[in-house]
C-alpha cells in the first residue's frame, strides 16, 4: 500500500518543479530542493525532470515516500554521497595544480582530454562493447523504483528523446523504470541507446530540458518554478573547440525550453487580447531559481566533476538561490510570474519582474 504524506498547515503555496539536466551540476538541483523541503511552505505538487534532474526527483521521490520533505532531503543527500564515492574510483580527476588554484575544471585531466577526443571520433558501441555503465550500477542499487511509482503525493515526469522520430517521449509516474531514468540521462556519444519496449531513446534534453506541458492537465498548481541550469545567456564569442562545442550544447540543451516557454507567452497575450477565453484556458505562473553567474564561471567539463567538495559547493548555490528567490518571491506563488517572459524574447534579453 502506497503512504501518504499528508499536507502539513506549513504549506501554504504549492508548485510545480522543473528540473534540467546537467551531470554534477545536478548538485545544484539538489541545493534547491533541499532548501525547499526545510523551509516547509511550500507543496511541491509535480516534477519533471531530464537527466540529472530526472535522478534528483526518484531520489526526493523515494525518500518522500518514506519520511515526507525530511525523507527526501536525507534521501538526496545519501544519493549525492553515492555519487562521489562511485567518482573515487574513476581516472578522470582534477589535476593537482587545478587542486591547488581551486578550479573545479577537468580540462586538464589526461583522462579527461583522452575520453573527449574519442567520444568525438569513435562510437561508444565500439569503445564500451559491453555497455558498461557505473552510473546505472548506482542508480539501479540506491532507487527502490516501487517507491517511485507509488509515491502518489509528487507525480513525476521524465523526459527522453525517441532516436528513431526525434520526438519526445514524455514518460509519468506509473512508468518509471530504471531504463526510463537511464534514457533521459542517455548521452549519444557516451553511451548506448537505452531501449524501451523495442524503441531507442537518448538524453531528454534533446527535446525537454525539462518538459512543462505535462502540468497543465496534471496538477491544481498553475505555477511553475524552473531550476535553471544550463546558462541561457552567455556574453562574448567562444573562440576555442571546447568553448564552442560547450556554448552549442547549452543552446541545443536551452532550445526546447525556450519553446514552451515562447507558447506559454503567446497564450498569455491571447488572453490579455480577449481571443482567448480565460475561463476555458488559463495562465501559467513561471518563476526561474537560478545562479548565472556563479554556474557561468564553471566549465562545461567540471559536468563531470563527482568530487564531494564540489557536490557540496553546488548545493550550497543551490540552497542559497533557493533561500534568495524564496524570500524574494514567496507572496507572488499562485499571483503572477516573476519572470517577464515578454522581455526574456526580446532584444533586451531576460529581466525579473520586481
Amino acid at each position: 500500500m502506497a503512504k501518504h504524506q499528508k499536507r502539513s498547515v506549513q504549506h501554504v503555496k504549492s508548485v510545480n518543479l522543473a528540473f534540467q539536466g546537467g551531470g554534477a551540476h545536478g548538485a545544484f538541483t539538489w541545493g534547491v530542493l533541499d532548501k525547499i523541503f526545510e523551509d516547509g511552505r511550500i507543496w511541491v505538487e509535480a516534477v519533471s525532470g531530464t537527466s540529472a534532474g530526472a535522478m534528483n526527483a526518484v531520489v526526493a521521490s523515494q525518500g518522500m515516500y518514506d519520511g515526507g520533505g525530511e525523507g527526501a532531503r536525507a534521501e538526496l543527500e545519501r544519493f549525492w554521497r553515492e555519487v562521489s564515492r562511485a567518482g573515487q574510483a574513476s581516472p578522470i580527476q582534477r589535476s593537482p595544480f587545478d587542486i591547488l588554484s581551486g578550479n573545479w575544471s577537468l580540462d586538464a585531466s589526461p583522462a579527461f582530454v583522452w575520453m573527449d577526443l574519442m567520444n568525438r571520433v569513435a562510437s561508444p558501441y565500439d569503445t564500451n562493447p559491453l555497455e558498461i555503465n557505473p552510473l546505472r550500477d548506482l542508480v539501479e542499487k540506491f532507487v527502490d523504483f516501487e517507491k517511485v511509482r507509488d509515491c502518489e503525493d509528487m507525480p513525476i515526469f521524465i523526459s527522453a528523446t525517441n532516436v528513431e522520430t526525434g520526438r519526445v517521449r514524455v514518460f509519468d509516474r506509473a512508468e518509471i523504470t530504471l531504463d526510463v531514468v537511464m534514457a533521459s540521462a542517455c548521452l549519444p556519444l557516451m553511451f548506448h541507446a537505452v531501449e524501451i519496449d523495442g524503441v531507442p531513446y537518448w538524453d531528454g534534453g534533446y527535446m525537454g530540458n525539462p518538459v512543462l506541458f505535462p502540468f497543465v492537465n496534471h496538477s491544481p498548481s498553475n505555477d511553475v518554478v524552473i531550476v535553471q541550469i544550463n546558462p541561457v545567456i552567455r556574453k562574448g564569442t567562444p573562440r576555442t573547440a571546447s568553448e564552442i562545442l560547450n556554448r552549442v550544447n547549452e543552446i541545443t540543451f536551452n532550445s526546447s525550453l525556450m519553446k514552451e516557454l515562447r507558447s506559454i507567452d503567446f497564450v498569455d497575450r491571447l488572453i490579455d487580447e480577449s481571443k482567448l477565453p480565460d475561463t476555458e484556458y488559463c495562465r501559467l505562473n513561471v518563476h526561474i531559481i537560478e545562479a548565472d553567474e556563479e554556474m557561468q564561471a564553471l566549465g562545461s567539463s567540471s559536468k563531470m566533476n563527482s568530487e564531494w567538495a564540489f557536490l557540496v559547493h553546488l548545493r550550497d548555490i543551490g540552497r542559497r538561490a533557493a533561500a534568495n528567490w524564496i524570500e524574494q518571491n514567496f507572496d507572488d506563488i499562485g499571483e503572477r510570474s516573476t519572470v517577464d517572459l515578454r522581455a526574456m524574447f526580446g532584444e533586451i534579453g531576460m529581466r525579473h519582474q520586481g
